[in-house]
């Protein structure tokens, strides 16, 4: 569900404490802002804890997965995207790459990744679920909230209250 109040650089001004992520993801989902209580899934090169997770209801969440900042695969691409989107997921954030970008950009989710890659993920069930990652210089912990703009992402330890 997108957030059009979300508006990082507002976000940043009224609420100094939120921690800023580091300038390295880009949009490539079809909400360009969105907000929502971070869940997380840490695997490398092995999107099946990411599968696993967006088959769940999302209940307005932002899925946040450490893939370790690989650049040697995709770990989401239209299907699980879909798939996310079917299950009201608020949108994903990948540190690794994405894919079927075409596709991603017509959906009614919210995707920041590193980047695209072609090639998929291996399948071999490894992961982990719902634990602290640090991605881009922050702690991000499940039951904290995400919010992204085309400005950058931002993480506050409880939900803000946005001006309209």
């Amino acid at each position: 569900m997108p957030l059009p109040s979300v508006v990082t650089p507002d976000i940043c001004d009224a609420y100094p404490e939120v921690a800023v992520v580091e300038p390295i993801f880009a949009n490539f989902g079809g909400f360009d802002a969105f907000a929502g209580p971070i869940r997380t899934v840490k695997c490398f090169e092995d999107n099946s804890m990411v599968k696993q997770a967006v088959a769940e209801p999302g209940d307005g969440a932002v899925l946040v997965v450490d893939a370790g900042g690989s650049y040697r695969c995709a770990m989401l691409g239209d299907m699980l995207a879909e798939q996310a989107v079917a299950n009201g997921w608020a949108g994903i954030v990948m540190y690794g790459c994405v894919r079927d970008v075409d596709v991603l950009a017509t959906l009614e989710l919210g995707v920041q990744a590193l980047g695209s890659h072609p090639r998929k993920s291996e399948k071999r069930g490894d992961g982990q679920r719902d634990i602290s990652v640090h991605i881009g210089g922050v702690k991000m912990t499940p039951g904290q909230w995400l919010y992204a703009d085309n400005n950058g992402i931002l993480v506050a330890d409880h939900q803000l209250e946005l001006s309209e």
